[in-house]
């Protein structure tokens, strides 16, 4: 049975997590960018969140990891807190929002619309994402980057942000994610777009096991060199 990315259980834990980023989006909305992060409630807010998915994944009924890759999945390896990961981002929003088809881990499509790309600054350098309209309320932006085979989940990682009423967001790569897929191969979740692959490492948010704790090879179909277009 595929099971989808998003579905009830994911998008529940997903919108409970969101909670500390959220309050630093609401502090956003009132000015012209994101405050600086007070590095020790950020850190707190991070590190209770994180506790808060490993208890989630260990003992909730609803949870995606199989019970017998529990042992060595959880708790989730993370890289550092980094504030430095932590950016603001401004949302270029395309004149046309088309919909179009992006291949998932299941050798499928999946209907999705592109609203326009996040440009922001890090570590000083340039860079730009593509941003898909979530399923929820809110930015879908799914990356790969440098680290992607051999440190964190191959397929890549995912980013979720509320909207912003000012068109700037809060882009945190220290709540970056890996996807249901990672835990659960049944799941069906859709590639990062390629031009989402960052020429950089990203060292925040999840990672991988080191390898010698890992039970089972991490499997990850490769992402196509090109996906359909809109």
């Amino acid at each position: 049975m595929t099971r989808i990315f998003g579905s009830r259980t994911a998008v529940a834990w997903r919108g409970r997590l969101a909670a500390g980023a959220l309050a630093g989006v609401l502090l956003l909305s009132a000015a012209c960018g994101p405050p600086e992060p007070d590095e020790g409630n950020y850190v707190e807010q991070l590190v209770e969140a994180r506790a808060y998915k490993d208890e989630f994944l260990t003992s909730d009924p609803e949870s995606f990891v199989p019970l017998d890759r529990r042992s060595w999945m959880v708790p989730l390896r993370y890289y550092d807190p980094d504030p430095s990961y932590r950016v603001p981002a401004q949302l270029d929003i395309a004149d046309d929002q088309p919909i179009f088809d992006i291949p998932t881990s299941t050798g499928q499509f999946r209907r999705m619309q592109r609203i326009g790309h996040l440009e922001f600054v890090l570590h000083g350098e340039s860079y730009r994402l593509t941003a898909l309209l979530s399923e929820e309320e809110g930015l879908f932006v799914p990356f790969r980057d440098e680290t992607s085979r051999d440190e964190t989940y191959p397929a890549g990682r995912y980013i979720d942000l509320p909207f912003s009423p000012t068109g700037v967001y809060d882009l945190d790569f220290n709540r970056a994610y890996n996807p249901t897929c990672y835990f659960d191969e049944q799941y069906d979740c859709p590639f990062p777009p390629p031009e989402n692959r960052l020429r950089t490492a990203i060292r925040a948010g999840e990672r991988l096991p080191p390898e010698e704790e890992r039970r089972l090879p991490i499997f990850a179909p490769e992402p196509p060199a090109e996906a359909p277009g809109p």
